[in-house]
Protein backbone atom coordinates (compact mmCIF):
# COMPACT_ATOMS: atom_id res chain seq x y z
CA UNK A 1 0.00 0.00 0.00
CA UNK A 2 0.98 3.67 -0.30
CA UNK A 3 2.31 4.60 3.13
CA UNK A 4 2.55 8.28 2.24
CA UNK A 5 -0.98 8.77 3.54
CA UNK A 6 0.27 7.80 7.02
CA UNK A 7 2.74 10.69 7.00
CA UNK A 8 -0.26 12.86 6.19
CA UNK A 9 -2.18 11.37 9.11
CA UNK A 10 0.69 12.00 11.54
CA UNK A 11 0.94 15.61 10.37
CA UNK A 12 -2.78 16.01 11.02
CA UNK A 13 -2.39 14.77 14.60
CA UNK A 14 0.37 17.31 15.22
CA UNK A 15 -1.29 20.22 13.46
CA UNK A 16 -4.60 19.79 15.31
CA UNK A 17 -3.03 19.43 18.77
CA UNK A 18 -1.98 21.82 21.52
CA UNK A 19 -0.52 20.72 24.88
CA UNK A 20 -3.70 21.92 26.58
CA UNK A 21 -5.97 19.90 24.27
CA UNK A 22 -4.31 16.97 22.47
CA UNK A 23 -6.63 15.68 19.76
CA UNK A 24 -5.75 12.08 20.54
CA UNK A 25 -6.71 12.06 24.24
CA UNK A 26 -10.31 11.01 23.62
CA UNK A 27 -10.68 9.77 27.20
CA UNK A 28 -9.98 13.21 28.66
CA UNK A 29 -12.20 14.91 26.10
CA UNK A 30 -15.05 12.47 26.75
CA UNK A 31 -14.94 13.06 30.52
CA UNK A 32 -14.10 16.77 30.43
CA UNK A 33 -10.83 16.28 32.31
CA UNK A 34 -8.15 18.95 32.46
CA UNK A 35 -4.90 18.11 30.72
CA UNK A 36 -2.42 16.32 32.97
CA UNK A 37 0.61 14.02 32.91
CA UNK A 38 -0.57 10.64 31.57
CA UNK A 39 0.46 7.48 29.75
CA UNK A 40 -1.76 8.21 26.74
CA UNK A 41 0.25 11.29 25.77
CA UNK A 42 3.36 9.26 26.54
CA UNK A 43 2.49 6.79 23.79
CA UNK A 44 2.41 9.58 21.25
CA UNK A 45 5.57 11.31 22.45
CA UNK A 46 7.61 8.10 22.27
CA UNK A 47 6.27 7.40 18.77
CA UNK A 48 6.94 10.87 17.46
CA UNK A 49 10.48 10.86 18.83
CA UNK A 50 11.18 7.70 16.87
CA UNK A 51 9.83 9.40 13.74
CA UNK A 52 12.18 12.31 14.45
CA UNK A 53 15.17 9.97 14.69
CA UNK A 54 14.25 8.33 11.41
CA UNK A 55 13.53 11.47 9.41
CA UNK A 56 15.77 14.04 11.06
CA UNK A 57 12.87 16.47 10.68
CA UNK A 58 13.18 18.90 13.58
CA UNK A 59 9.47 19.72 13.55
CA UNK A 60 8.84 16.48 15.44
CA UNK A 61 11.43 17.24 18.12
CA UNK A 62 10.19 20.81 18.46
CA UNK A 63 6.62 19.57 18.86
CA UNK A 64 7.59 17.01 21.55
CA UNK A 65 9.66 19.54 23.49
CA UNK A 66 6.91 22.17 23.40
CA UNK A 67 4.31 19.60 24.43
CA UNK A 68 6.25 18.06 27.34
CA UNK A 69 7.64 21.42 28.48
CA UNK A 70 4.06 22.48 29.23
CA UNK A 71 3.63 19.56 31.64
CA UNK A 72 6.99 19.64 33.45
CA UNK A 73 7.70 22.47 35.89
CA UNK A 74 11.14 23.86 36.73
CA UNK A 75 11.40 21.81 39.93
CA UNK A 76 10.71 18.57 38.02
CA UNK A 77 7.14 18.17 39.24
CA UNK A 78 4.54 17.46 36.59
CA UNK A 79 1.13 18.93 35.88
CA UNK A 80 -1.49 16.61 37.41
CA UNK A 81 1.07 14.09 38.71
CA UNK A 82 0.77 12.81 42.30
CA UNK A 83 3.40 10.33 43.45
CA UNK A 84 1.19 9.24 46.36
CA UNK A 85 -1.32 7.53 44.04
CA UNK A 86 1.41 5.01 43.13
CA UNK A 87 -0.05 4.59 39.66
CA UNK A 88 2.44 2.84 37.36
CA UNK A 89 0.62 4.27 34.32
CA UNK A 90 2.18 7.63 35.20
CA UNK A 91 5.69 6.28 34.69
CA UNK A 92 5.25 5.68 30.95
CA UNK A 93 5.46 9.26 29.70
CA UNK A 94 8.77 9.51 31.53
CA UNK A 95 10.44 7.51 28.78
CA UNK A 96 10.68 10.51 26.49
CA UNK A 97 12.28 12.60 29.25
CA UNK A 98 15.55 10.73 28.73
CA UNK A 99 15.54 11.78 25.08
CA UNK A 100 14.48 15.36 25.74
CA UNK A 101 17.10 15.79 28.45
CA UNK A 102 19.78 14.60 26.05
CA UNK A 103 18.47 16.77 23.19
CA UNK A 104 17.80 20.00 25.12
CA UNK A 105 19.85 19.79 28.32
CA UNK A 106 16.94 21.25 30.33
CA UNK A 107 17.61 20.45 34.01
CA UNK A 108 13.90 20.08 34.76
CA UNK A 109 13.68 16.99 32.55
CA UNK A 110 16.38 15.26 34.60
CA UNK A 111 14.61 16.30 37.82
CA UNK A 112 11.36 14.80 36.51
CA UNK A 113 13.17 11.54 35.72
CA UNK A 114 14.41 11.38 39.30
CA UNK A 115 10.93 12.06 40.67
CA UNK A 116 9.43 9.21 38.66
CA UNK A 117 12.26 6.90 39.67
CA UNK A 118 11.59 7.75 43.31
CA UNK A 119 8.06 6.46 42.79
CA UNK A 120 9.40 3.13 41.57
CA UNK A 121 11.74 2.87 44.57
CA UNK A 122 8.75 3.11 46.94
CA UNK A 123 6.03 1.52 44.78
CA UNK A 124 4.06 -1.10 46.79
CA UNK A 125 4.74 -4.68 45.70
CA UNK A 126 3.23 -8.13 45.98
CA UNK A 127 5.14 -10.70 48.02
CA UNK A 128 6.33 -12.14 44.69
CA UNK A 129 8.06 -8.81 44.00
CA UNK A 130 5.84 -7.24 41.33
CA UNK A 131 4.70 -3.62 41.48
CA UNK A 132 1.05 -3.09 42.36
CA UNK A 133 -0.71 -1.60 39.35
CA UNK A 134 -2.01 1.30 41.45
CA UNK A 135 -2.42 2.03 45.14
CA UNK A 136 -6.20 1.69 44.69
CA UNK A 137 -5.64 -1.84 43.31
CA UNK A 138 -3.75 -3.50 46.19
CA UNK A 139 -1.89 -6.74 45.39
CA UNK A 140 -2.93 -6.53 41.71
CA UNK A 141 -0.62 -7.00 38.73
CA UNK A 142 -1.98 -6.03 35.31
CA UNK A 143 -0.18 -6.80 32.05
CA UNK A 144 -0.43 -3.09 31.15
CA UNK A 145 1.82 -2.19 34.06
CA UNK A 146 4.83 -4.07 32.69
CA UNK A 147 4.90 -1.71 29.72
CA UNK A 148 4.12 1.36 31.82
CA UNK A 149 6.89 0.92 34.39
CA UNK A 150 9.55 -1.56 33.28
CA UNK A 151 10.78 0.17 30.12
CA UNK A 152 11.41 3.43 32.00
CA UNK A 153 12.93 1.40 34.85
CA UNK A 154 15.29 -0.35 32.43
CA UNK A 155 16.36 2.90 30.77
CA UNK A 156 17.11 4.45 34.13
CA UNK A 157 19.17 1.47 35.25
CA UNK A 158 21.15 1.45 32.00
CA UNK A 159 21.73 5.20 31.70
CA UNK A 160 22.03 6.31 35.32
CA UNK A 161 22.47 3.37 37.69
CA UNK A 162 24.86 0.88 36.12
CA UNK A 163 22.19 -1.80 35.75
CA UNK A 164 22.11 -2.47 39.49
CA UNK A 165 18.41 -3.45 39.45
CA UNK A 166 18.34 -5.50 36.24
CA UNK A 167 17.55 -8.63 38.29
CA UNK A 168 14.45 -6.98 39.73
CA UNK A 169 13.15 -6.02 36.29
CA UNK A 170 13.70 -9.48 34.82
CA UNK A 171 12.08 -11.16 37.82
CA UNK A 172 8.91 -9.08 37.40
CA UNK A 173 8.58 -10.21 33.78
CA UNK A 174 9.31 -13.81 34.74
CA UNK A 175 6.67 -13.73 37.49
CA UNK A 176 4.10 -12.69 34.91
CA UNK A 177 5.15 -15.47 32.54
CA UNK A 178 5.06 -18.07 35.31
CA UNK A 179 1.74 -16.98 36.82
CA UNK A 180 -0.33 -15.24 34.09
CA UNK A 181 0.59 -17.23 30.97
CA UNK A 182 -1.77 -20.05 29.96
CA UNK A 183 0.48 -22.73 28.48
CA UNK A 184 -2.37 -24.39 26.57
CA UNK A 185 -3.78 -21.20 25.04
CA UNK A 186 -0.32 -19.59 24.82
CA UNK A 187 -1.83 -16.30 25.95
CA UNK A 188 -1.69 -14.07 29.03
CA UNK A 189 -4.60 -13.24 31.31
CA UNK A 190 -5.13 -9.52 31.81
CA UNK A 191 -4.87 -9.43 35.60
CA UNK A 192 -3.48 -11.33 38.59
CA UNK A 193 -4.65 -10.59 42.12
CA UNK A 194 -1.96 -11.96 44.40
CA UNK A 195 -4.36 -11.83 47.37
CA UNK A 196 -7.11 -13.69 45.41
CA UNK A 197 -9.74 -11.45 46.99
CA UNK A 198 -10.78 -9.20 44.06
CA UNK A 199 -14.30 -9.96 42.82
CA UNK A 200 -12.98 -10.58 39.30
CA UNK A 201 -10.23 -12.98 40.30
CA UNK A 202 -10.24 -16.78 40.37
CA UNK A 203 -10.14 -17.89 43.98
CA UNK A 204 -7.47 -20.54 43.28
CA UNK A 205 -5.17 -18.73 40.87
CA UNK A 206 -6.01 -15.05 41.38
CA UNK A 207 -6.29 -14.65 37.61
CA UNK A 208 -8.88 -12.70 35.64
CA UNK A 209 -11.19 -14.47 33.22
CA UNK A 210 -10.16 -13.45 29.70
CA UNK A 211 -7.36 -12.61 27.28
CA UNK A 212 -7.78 -8.92 26.43
CA UNK A 213 -5.82 -7.99 23.32
CA UNK A 214 -4.48 -4.58 24.32
CA UNK A 215 -3.19 -5.85 27.66
CA UNK A 216 -1.33 -8.65 25.85
CA UNK A 217 -0.05 -6.01 23.45
CA UNK A 218 1.22 -3.78 26.25
CA UNK A 219 3.11 -6.67 27.80
CA UNK A 220 4.62 -7.80 24.49
CA UNK A 221 5.78 -4.28 23.62
CA UNK A 222 7.11 -3.87 27.16
CA UNK A 223 9.23 -6.97 26.67
CA UNK A 224 10.74 -5.98 23.34
CA UNK A 225 11.35 -2.36 24.36
CA UNK A 226 12.94 -3.31 27.68
CA UNK A 227 15.17 -5.89 25.96
CA UNK A 228 16.40 -3.12 23.67
CA UNK A 229 17.76 -1.15 26.65
CA UNK A 230 19.48 -4.01 28.51
CA UNK A 231 23.27 -4.07 28.45
CA UNK A 232 23.70 -7.41 30.20
CA UNK A 233 23.50 -10.41 27.86
CA UNK A 234 22.58 -12.95 30.55
CA UNK A 235 19.59 -10.97 31.78
CA UNK A 236 18.63 -10.10 28.23
CA UNK A 237 18.63 -13.81 27.24
CA UNK A 238 16.10 -14.57 29.98
CA UNK A 239 13.72 -11.98 28.60
CA UNK A 240 14.30 -13.05 24.99
CA UNK A 241 13.17 -16.57 25.92
CA UNK A 242 9.87 -15.18 27.22
CA UNK A 243 9.46 -12.86 24.24
CA UNK A 244 9.98 -15.71 21.78
CA UNK A 245 7.32 -17.86 23.49
CA UNK A 246 4.96 -14.87 23.52
CA UNK A 247 5.43 -14.15 19.80
CA UNK A 248 4.99 -17.79 18.81
CA UNK A 249 1.77 -17.97 20.81
CA UNK A 250 0.32 -14.81 19.27
CA UNK A 251 1.05 -16.06 15.77
CA UNK A 252 -1.81 -18.55 16.23
CA UNK A 253 -4.40 -15.81 16.76
CA UNK A 254 -3.87 -13.58 13.73
CA UNK A 255 -7.07 -13.66 11.68
CA UNK A 256 -6.21 -15.51 8.44
CA UNK A 257 -8.31 -13.18 6.27
CA UNK A 258 -8.15 -9.74 7.88
CA UNK A 259 -4.63 -10.17 9.36
CA UNK A 260 -5.61 -8.49 12.63
CA UNK A 261 -6.27 -9.81 16.13
CA UNK A 262 -9.53 -9.83 18.08
CA UNK A 263 -10.51 -7.73 21.10
CA UNK A 264 -10.90 -10.95 23.14
CA UNK A 265 -8.00 -12.77 21.55
CA UNK A 266 -9.11 -16.40 21.62
CA UNK A 267 -12.77 -15.74 20.73
CA UNK A 268 -12.37 -14.75 17.07
CA UNK A 269 -15.69 -14.65 15.24
CA UNK A 270 -17.83 -14.84 18.37
CA UNK A 271 -20.84 -12.54 18.21
CA UNK A 272 -19.95 -9.07 19.47
CA UNK A 273 -16.20 -9.58 19.22
CA UNK A 274 -14.30 -7.36 16.79
CA UNK A 275 -10.88 -6.86 15.24
CA UNK A 276 -9.22 -4.24 17.43
CA UNK A 277 -6.69 -1.66 16.28
CA UNK A 278 -4.57 -0.73 19.30
CA UNK A 279 -3.64 -4.26 20.35
CA UNK A 280 -3.08 -5.33 16.76
CA UNK A 281 -0.75 -2.37 16.20
CA UNK A 282 1.21 -3.22 19.34
CA UNK A 283 1.65 -6.81 18.21
CA UNK A 284 2.67 -5.66 14.71
CA UNK A 285 5.28 -3.32 16.21
CA UNK A 286 6.65 -5.91 18.62
CA UNK A 287 6.95 -8.64 15.97
CA UNK A 288 8.69 -6.37 13.47
CA UNK A 289 11.04 -4.92 16.08
CA UNK A 290 11.79 -8.35 17.54
CA UNK A 291 12.67 -9.71 14.10
CA UNK A 292 14.79 -6.65 13.30
CA UNK A 293 16.76 -7.10 16.52
CA UNK A 294 17.26 -10.79 15.81
CA UNK A 295 15.26 -11.91 18.87
CA UNK A 296 12.77 -13.99 16.85
CA UNK A 297 12.62 -15.59 13.41
CA UNK A 298 12.58 -13.25 10.40
CA UNK A 299 9.15 -14.57 9.36
CA UNK A 300 7.67 -12.44 12.12
CA UNK A 301 8.70 -9.27 10.29
CA UNK A 302 6.43 -10.23 7.40
CA UNK A 303 3.63 -11.14 9.78
CA UNK A 304 3.95 -7.80 11.55
CA UNK A 305 3.78 -6.01 8.21
CA UNK A 306 0.66 -7.98 7.27
CA UNK A 307 -1.01 -7.02 10.54
CA UNK A 308 -0.16 -3.35 9.96
CA UNK A 309 -1.56 -3.47 6.43
CA UNK A 310 -4.65 -5.20 7.80
CA UNK A 311 -5.27 -2.30 10.17
CA UNK A 312 -4.89 0.21 7.33
CA UNK A 313 -7.33 -1.67 5.11
CA UNK A 314 -9.89 -2.18 7.86
CA UNK A 315 -9.83 1.05 9.82
CA UNK A 316 -7.86 3.87 8.15
CA UNK A 317 -10.44 6.05 6.39
CA UNK A 318 -10.69 9.53 4.92
CA UNK A 319 -13.58 11.92 5.56
CA UNK A 320 -13.69 15.48 4.24
CA UNK A 321 -10.01 15.27 3.41
CA UNK A 322 -9.00 14.14 6.91
CA UNK A 323 -7.69 10.67 7.76
CA UNK A 324 -9.11 8.83 10.75
CA UNK A 325 -8.05 5.64 12.50
CA UNK A 326 -10.95 3.60 13.91
CA UNK A 327 -11.50 0.31 15.69
CA UNK A 328 -9.86 1.48 18.96
CA UNK A 329 -11.17 0.25 22.31
CA UNK A 330 -11.35 3.44 24.38
CA UNK A 331 -10.58 1.88 27.76
CA UNK A 332 -10.86 -1.31 29.79
CA UNK A 333 -9.81 -2.41 33.25
CA UNK A 334 -10.57 -4.67 36.20
CA UNK A 335 -12.70 -3.38 39.06
CA UNK A 336 -12.54 -1.65 41.50
CA UNK A 337 -15.27 -2.97 43.80
CA UNK A 338 -17.37 0.11 43.07
CA UNK A 339 -17.40 -0.77 39.36
CA UNK A 340 -18.32 -4.44 39.16
CA UNK A 341 -19.10 -4.12 35.46
CA UNK A 342 -15.34 -4.38 34.90
CA UNK A 343 -15.31 -8.08 35.73
CA UNK A 344 -12.90 -9.37 33.08
CA UNK A 345 -15.50 -11.36 31.12
CA UNK A 346 -15.91 -11.52 27.35
CA UNK A 347 -19.15 -9.56 27.69
CA UNK A 348 -17.38 -6.77 29.54
CA UNK A 349 -14.52 -6.32 27.08
CA UNK A 350 -16.81 -6.06 24.07
CA UNK A 351 -19.06 -3.54 25.86
CA UNK A 352 -16.51 -0.73 26.15
CA UNK A 353 -16.75 2.15 23.61
CA UNK A 354 -14.98 1.90 20.25
CA UNK A 355 -13.52 5.22 19.05
CA UNK A 356 -11.36 6.90 16.42
CA UNK A 357 -7.95 8.57 16.81
CA UNK A 358 -7.37 7.86 20.52
CA UNK A 359 -3.66 7.70 21.35
CA UNK A 360 -3.96 4.21 22.79
CA UNK A 361 -4.46 3.27 19.15
CA UNK A 362 -2.71 6.04 17.23
CA UNK A 363 0.44 5.81 19.40
CA UNK A 364 1.00 2.10 18.73
CA UNK A 365 -0.02 2.63 15.09
CA UNK A 366 2.73 5.22 14.66
CA UNK A 367 5.13 2.96 16.57
CA UNK A 368 4.38 0.16 14.11
CA UNK A 369 4.84 2.59 11.22
CA UNK A 370 8.36 3.36 12.47
CA UNK A 371 9.15 -0.34 12.09
CA UNK A 372 7.55 -0.48 8.62
CA UNK A 373 9.92 2.31 7.56
CA UNK A 374 12.90 0.17 8.62
CA UNK A 375 11.88 -3.04 6.83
Amino acid sequence: MDYAIIDKYIDRLIDDTTPEAPIWNIENIKHGKAAGWNYIDGCMMTSLYTIYLQTGNKKYLDFIDKFVDYYVFDDGSMRGYELETYNVDNINEGRVLFDLYRETGKPKYRKAIELLYSQLKTQPRTAAGNFWHKKIYPEQVWLDGLYMAQVFYTRYETEFNGGKNYADIVKQFENVFENMYDKQKKLYYHGWDYSKTAFWSDKKTGLSKSFWLRSVGWYTVGLVDAIGYFEDEEYKARLVKIFKATAEGLENYVDPDKKMLWQVVDQGGREGNYLETSGSAMIAYALMKGARLGLIDKRFAKLGEEIFDGICKEYLTETDGKLNLGGICLMAGLGPETNRKRDGTFEYYISEPIVENDAKGTGPFVMAYTEIKQL
